[in-house]
C-alpha cells in the first residue's frame, strides 16, 4: 500500500511549470521547426507583445481534455479518434493519415499505421503532457493513455516516444533526479527502438565529455531523421549528417530533447536553447523539455525573463472552433485548474483522498522504485506488463462489452482481392468469474463464404481463481468485389444474457500496402 502523497498545492505548482514550460519552450522554438543546422539563439527572436506563439504541441491536448472531462479513465482511442476527426483541423503528415484512415472506417491501432509513412514521428510526444498531469506520481496510469493517443495516428516508434516522455513527466511530479527519470522512461520502452537508441546516443556523447554540438552530430547519425529538411533547399543541407528516412523522426528529436536536459545542466533556460539550436523538430524539442523542467521545479521556478513576455494566454492554430462542442481554455491558469478540479475523478478515491485533507485533496503517487515499469499479476497462472501491450501487433483492434471483452486481429492490413482467402481470429477474454456460451453470428457480403461458418457456438471458460480466454479463426473468401470498401459485422452473444456485441470490420479492395 503506498503511502507517499502529492499535496495540492504542490501539484498545482507542477501543473502550471508544466504548461508554462510548454509555452516558453513552443514559442522559442517555433521560428526555427523544420531547419537544419546549428543556431545561436539565447532568447526569443521574435515581437510578442506579451502573448505565445501559437503551438500544435500545446492546443491539440486542449481538446484530448475535453474527453477526458467528459468520459474519464473509460476513453478510449476510438473516442479520441472521432474528437480527431472532428475538431482537429490539420491534414499534414501523420495527422493527415490518420485522418484519412478514420474517414475509411479504420479505427485505431489500424488508423496509425496503415498507408502512413509518418507513424514514426513527433506528433505523438508532443501530446503527452495532459495524462502525466491527469495521473501524477503514477506513470503506469499515464503509458495506458498515452497509448490510446498514439495509436490514433501513429504507429512503433511514435507510440514508443510518447509512452517515453509520459513515463518522465508522471514520475518527474515526485522525482527530480534525471537520470532517474530517464531510466523510468525508458523502462516503459522497447530497449532495441529506435527511441531508446537516440536516447543512448545522447547520455554516450553526454558521458564521453562531447560539446552539445557534437552530440547532435552523433545523434543525428545514429538515428537518421529528416525533419529538418522540410524547410530547406538540399543544397543550403549542411553534410556533417545524413537524411534519413522520411517520417523516421521521433528518434533523433527525442535524442535532441534528451541533448537539451543534459547539457542544460538543470538550468531552463539553457536546456531549452540548446534542444531549439539543435535543429529539426525545435518547437517540439524545446517544448517538452520545458514542460518536464517545469514539472521538476513548478512554475515559481521559471525564470521571469521567459515567462514575461508571453504572459499566461493560449494561442490555438489547430482546431476547430467554429462548431459547437468544446470549451477550450484560454489561460495556462484555466487550463491548470481544470485539470486540477478533473484529476480526483479521473483518478478515483483509491488514488485520491478528497475527504480527510484540511488543505485541499491529496494524491497518493507511486515510490520511487515503484515509478519503473513492472508486471502485474492479474491472477495465479498471468502475468502482464506494458511491454505486452506494445509487443501486440498494430492490426489488433479491442473491444470491450462488459461480461467479455474482444480484440480482432487482422495479422495484417486489411486489403482483400478477389477470391483470395483471408483470415483473421477473434480473441475473447471472460470478464466474469463464471462460464458463458457465445454465438457468433457474421453478417457478410453476398456471395462470400466463411469457416468454420456464419453462426457458431463457442464455450467461454472460468477456471478456479482464473477468468477465461477463447481464441478463433474465421477464413473468409470474398467474391463479387465491385465496391472499394466493404463492411463486415460479427455479432456476439452470451447467452442468456442481454449484452450483444457488435464488431465491424473494414476492408479495403486491393494489393496490400502500409
Amino acid at each position: 500500500m503506498n503511502t507517499k502523497k502529492l499535496s495540492l498545492q504542490e501539484y498545482r505548482s507542477k501543473l502550471l511549470g508544466c504548461w508554462i514550460g510548454k509555452n516558453v519552450g513552443g514559442t522559442l522554438g517555433a521560428p526555427f521547426e523544420c531547419k537544419r543546422g546549428v543556431f545561436e539563439v539565447d532568447f526569443y527572436t521574435q515581437d510578442l507583445n506579451g502573448e505565445p506563439l501559437p503551438n500544435d504541441d500545446l492546443d491539440l491536448q486542449l481538446v484530448w481534455l475535453n474527453v477526458a472531462e467528459k468520459y474519464g479513465r473509460n476513453l478510449t482511442a476510438t473516442i479520441l479518434g472521432e474528437y480527431w476527426l472532428s475538431y482537429i483541423v490539420p491534414n499534414w503528415g501523420e495527422y493527415g493519415a490518420g485522418k484519412n484512415n478514420l474517414r475509411q472506417g479504420l479505427v485505431p491501432p489500424l488508423s496509425g499505421y496503415v498507408n502512413n509513412v509518418f507513424g514514426d514521428s513527433n506528433g505523438a510526444y508532443i501530446r503527452s503532457e495532459i495524462w502525466a498531469c491527469l495521473a501524477p506520481g503514477n506513470p503506469d496510469v499515464a503509458v495506458k493513455y498515452a497509448y490510446e493517443d498514439a495509436i490514433v495516428d501513429h504507429c512503433s516508434e511514435g507510440v514508443y516516444a510518447e509512452i517515453f516522455f509520459a513515463a518522465i513527466e508522471s514520475a518527474a511530479f515526485v522525482e527530480g533526479d534525471r537520470d532517474t527519470l530517464i531510466n523510468i522512461g525508458l523502462s516503459y520502452i522497447p530497449a532495441d527502438s529506435g527511441v531508446a537508441k537516440g536516447v543512448a546516443s545522447a547520455r554516450d556523447a553526454y558521458a564521453r565529455g562531447l560539446s552539445w554540438q557534437e552530440a547532435r552530430i552523433q545523434v543525428l547519425n545514429d538515428v537518421p531523421g529528416s525533419f529538418g529538411i522540410l524547410a530547406m533547399r538540399r543544397e543550403d543541407l549542411p553534410s556533417d549528417v545524413p537524411i534519413g528516412r522520411m517520417g523516421y523522426d521521433a528518434p533523433s528529436n527525442v535524442g535532441i530533447t534528451i541533448i537539451g536536459w543534459l547539457y542544460g545542466e538543470g538550468d531552463f533556460g539553457n536546456s531549452i536553447c540548446i534542444a531549439n539550436n539543435c535543429g529539426e523538430d525545435t518547437d517540439c524539442t524545446a517544448a517538452t523539455i520545458g514542460s518536464i523542467l517545469g514539472i521538476i521545479g513548478g512554475a515559481e521556478r521559471i525564470p521571469t525573463k521567459w515567462t514575461d513576455p508571453i504572459g499566461d494566454s493560449i494561442k490555438t492554430l489547430c482546431l476547430n472552433l467554429g462548431d459547437q462542442g468544446l470549451q477550450i481554455p484560454k489561460t495556462v491558469t484555466e487550463l491548470t485548474d481544470r485539470i486540477i478540479r478533473l484529476t480526483p475523478s479521473f483518478l478515483g478515491s483509491q488514488l485520491v483522498d478528497v475527504v480527510t485533507p484540511t488543505d485541499g485533496y491529496t494524491i497518493e503517487v507511486k515510490e520511487k522504485e515503484q515509478l519503473f515499469s513492472q508486471s502485474k499479476q492479474i491472477n495465479a497462472w498471468t502475468h502482464r506488463s506494458f511491454a505486452d501491450k506494445l509487443n501486440e501487433s498494430p492490426f489488433q483492434v479491442a473491444y470491450d462489452f462488459v461480461i467479455f471483452s474482444a480484440i480482432v486481429d487482422y495479422k495484417e492490413a486489411p486489403f482483400i482481392q478477389e477470391g483470395t482467402t483471408k483470415t483473421i481470429k477473434i480473441i475473447i477474454d471472460n470478464q466474469l468469474f463464471m462460464q458463458q456460451w457465445l454465438q457468433f453470428k457474421w453478417h457478410l457480403p453476398s456471395g462470400w463464404t466463411i469457416t468454420p461458418g456464419a453462426k457458431i457456438a463457442a464455450s467461454l471458460e472460468q477456471y478456479h481463481c482464473h477468468v477465461g480466454r477463447t481464441e478463433l479463426e474465421f477464413s473468409f473468401t470474398p467474391s463479387g468485389l465491385e465496391e472499394a470498401r466493404y463492411d463486415l459485422i460479427v455479432e456476439i452473444t452470451s447467452q442468456g444474457r442481454p449484452t450483444k456485441g457488435l464488431i465491424p470490420l473494414v476492408f479495403m479492395n486491393g494489393p496490400s500496402s502500409r
